[in-house]
């Protein structure tokens, strides 16, 4: 039986129709007994759909930057915590 990290961790796949079918349908069943799994899967299917289609909008600088610096932060961290 799957947990809902198991589900997590395939989320991914799963939405870009990836998984092989026996992960499929064990995830499939999981989400079908699972209410907050269904709620994050509908989610992420009606936000790929609200964003099909649309242009690629530039990142203005400033934020990417912020974003950048904070990238750089937590994977320095990470570094820091796997010595």
């Amino acid at each position: 039986m799957l947990t809902c990290k198991d589900f997590l961790s395939g989320l991914n796949a799963f939405l870009d129709e990836e998984t092989d079918s026996l992960l499929r349908a064990q995830l499939e069943k999981h989400i079908n007994e699972c209410p907050n799994c269904w709620v994050v899967v509908d989610t992420c299917k009606k936000t790929m759909k609200v964003f099909k289609g649309m242009e690629p909008q530039a990142i203005p600088t400033e934020v990417e930057d912020r974003l950048m610096q904070a990238l750089r932060r937590k994977m320095a961290a990470r570094r820091c915590g796997e010595a």
